[in-house]
């Protein structure tokens, strides 16, 4: 009946695109965050493809970020972000694995190829392990009895459904666990948990990439200061002959700033996302203390904030030295542009006094015009009188001509005066 938006379905459906996945304990989960280039993105899905295949599965399209997949050992969650992979892999623990004394023993990834996982595109910033158990397992006891020890984070979350500990550190093998006990949560609650938990693991790695750009943009800014303060002292006392060469001094150092922040506001503004995102998971999962370890809000508050403080404080200095440079370029071009209006008003001084000249020896040009006239028309007016003369007339021609100089100067001299009043009028 309508005309429908080409872009409705898509739009509708993107809030539906990334549904959290059931989590039944007792279940080993392993999340793999890879950071990747432009032209890995294609490799990457394809690379899904060949592991969908060797099990008989269908294939995402070839358009989708998102996708999730049971290969009957394991399930998969594959999605492509703007600058990174990640990979979520669940499996549930055997009953002999449940016996187990230690979650760091166990491992969601026995049940993946690692041929295929060895081929991963990308580079990985993020190996975490996660183990969905129960408060009677023997690793739960064990994870229970550290809480005063060496874990760094325990808490309750989800209105004391569940609860959280992990020490936020990598072991030898490069992975960092996580265990949640399952106390009375359902399925699809734990799934959105796990899923939270793992986005907090993940968007604190992402945040954290900006800090090594802001400390290298400490080093440079630095340097932009220090070469802004000795422009301004050599334009405070520079000659107006030097000014030029300061105006090219400070346009470089500006070039040189607004190319710096160029290349690096996109991953600080990505850096402060990531950070909001941390903070909305972490409320998301409403936590509550328990006695002895912080919690996941207090680490981070401790240790993230203080980065991502850096990375703020990068910008602003930015920010600042380019406001600084760009109001010390308008005093130099104000300072250029009145020196150059005192040489034109000294120029303009010049050609007043030249026009004044020509003015003075216009007036005697045109004394000198007025005689030459009237010598000529005197001229003309001895001819005719001697003309009439030798027709008999009786005319003097010295006399004539004598008589009428003044009249014929009178005449000319108006003429001259009457003519150079209508050009000054003009």
């Amino acid at each position: 009946m309508f005309n429908t938006h080409p872009l409705r379905v898509s739009l509708h459906n993107e809030i539906h695109s990334r549904p959290a996945e059931r989590v039944e304990s007792p279940m080993v989960i392993r999340h793999l965050v890879f950071s990747l280039q432009s032209s890995e993105r294609n490799t990457s899905r394809e690379h899904l493809c060949q592991l969908l295949r060797d099990h008989h599965h269908s294939e995402p399209a070839p358009t989708s970020n998102h996708f999730r997949a049971d290969l009957v050992t394991f399930k998969l969650r594959w999605e492509l972000h703007t600058e990174f992979l990640s990979l979520t892999i669940f499996r549930l623990l055997t009953a002999d694995e449940q016996a187990v004394d230690s979650a760091q023993k166990l491992s969601a990834l026995d049940a993946v190829p690692k041929k295929w996982l060895a081929a991963m595109p990308g580079l990985c910033i993020v190996n975490t392990s996660m183990a969905v158990l129960k408060p009677n397992t023997p690793a739960a006891q064990s994870t229970l009895e550290r809480q005063g020890d060496d874990l760094v984070v325990g808490t309750r979350v989800g209105e004391g459904q569940a609860q959280v500990f992990t020490d936020f550190s990598i072991d030898p093998d490069g992975v960092s666990h996580w265990m949640v006990l399952d106390l009375a949560s359902t399925p699809k609650r734990m799934g959105r948990l796990v899923q939270r938990l793992l986005e907090i693991e993940t968007y604190r790695m992402a945040a954290l990439m900006g800090l090594p750009v802001a400390r290298e943009s400490g080093a440079l800014l630095a340097r932009c200061e220090a070469d802004l303060a000795q422009l301004a002292q050599d334009i405070r006392q520079a000659a107006p002959e030097e000014e030029a060469a300061l105006l090219d001094r400070l346009t470089r150092l500006a070039a040189d700033v607004e190319s710096h922040y160029a290349a690096t506001h996109s991953r600080f503004s990505a850096s402060s996302a990531y950070f909001d995102l941390v903070r909305k998971r972490i409320e998301d999962i409403r936590e509550e203390r328990m006695t002895g370890p912080q919690t996941i809000r207090g680490f981070m508050d401790r240790r993230l904030s203080p980065a991502m403080n850096t990375c703020a404080w990068a910008v602003r200095r930015q920010q600042s030295l380019s406001e600084r440079i760009s109001r010390m370029s308008s005093l130099l071009q104000t300072r250029v542009e009145i020196e150059q209006q005192e040489a034109t008003r000294e120029l303009l001084h010049t050609m007043n006094e030249r026009q004044g000249v020509q003015l003075k020896m216009q007036s005697a040009v045109e004394g000198l015009s007025v005689a030459a006239i009237t010598y000529y028309f005197t001229g003309l007016v001895g001819y005719v009188v001697k003309g009439a003369k030798e027709q008999g007339i009786p005319l003097d021609p010295e006399l004539t001509t004598a008589a009428a100089v003044p009249l014929i100067a009178m005449v000319v001299w108006l003429g001259v005066r009457r003519l150079h009043n209508k050009i000054m009028h003009a």
